[in-house]
């Protein structure tokens, strides 16, 4: 069995903050997704690339609401200089008129998501996990190789991230994903992930977290598992068997 365990430093520092999860088991491998699917998995993403601009009221990235609360959330923690929270760097793209493209479909649908709801989304590979996956702040030196990237870059002392037996799985929280547990065009299992530090947010994130529950089923084919959004009081879930 497989657990995801918020631990108790998280919420010393984000006492209302909410951890939208989808767990999506059985998805289509890529090569095995209908074209009549893929297609439309690629036009919700253009269209969730025009729907992102409801949320830019200022050309300054940082000026718009659902980037500063995020800023703010960064200042609490130790980051990697420059690091940003994930969905800042899709709005940026869509505010310099460079829209986010298709990867796989598994990361085009939570993309997706995460442009038309202006929410932090992201997407590991259950089966890539060597043990519990833990979100806390961590002594430093977990092991973590990047996407794109060769070298290794391991977690700071008092760093935010997400990780496991084997080391960190997302560094910064929500900042990069490793190599290691990154879903790919063949992963079966995926843990989805949906964030919000604003608690004015909650029906955003609860209406994200049911439609990327329904995208995951209806176009890759994925029984959903559990979902769930993961709070202080109710801090644990099981996410396989």
């Amino acid at each position: 069995m497989k657990q995801f365990v918020t631990e108790e430093p998280f919420w010393e520092l984000f006492p209302d903050a909410r951890i939208g999860i989808v767990v999506a088991h059985g998805m289509r491998g890529a090569d095995e997704v209908p074209e009549e699917d893929a297609k439309a998995i690629r036009q919700a993403l253009a269209q969730a690339n025009s729907v992102a601009d409801a949320h830019l009221t200022s050309n300054t990235i940082s000026q718009n609401a659902v980037v500063a609360v995020w800023r703010d959330a960064y200042q609490r923690f130790k980051t990697k200089k420059g690091a940003r929270c994930s969905v800042e760097n899709l709005l940026k793209r869509v505010l310099k008129g460079n829209p986010v493209g298709s990867i796989t479909p598994s990361v085009d649908i939570y993309n997706t998501i995460s442009l038309k709801y202006a929410l932090p989304v992201g997407g590991e590979d259950i089966d890539a996990m060597q043990g519990d996956i833990r979100l806390g702040i961590t002594e430093g030196g977990d092991s973590f190789i990047a996407l794109g990237e060769d070298e290794e870059a391991p977690t700071l002392e008092g760093e935010l991230c997400y990780r496991d037996d084997a080391g960190a799985i997302c560094r910064c929280w929500n900042w990069r994903d490793g190599q290691r547990t990154a879903l790919t065009d063949d992963s079966r299992k995926a843990f989805l992930i949906v964030e919000s530090v604003d608690l004015a947010r909650a029906d955003d994130l609860q209406a994200a977290i049911d439609e990327l529950a329904e995208l995951v089923s209806e176009r890759l084919g994925a029984t959903i598992f559990a979902k769930k959004v993961v709070t202080r009081d109710d801090p644990i879930m099981v996410i396989d068997e």
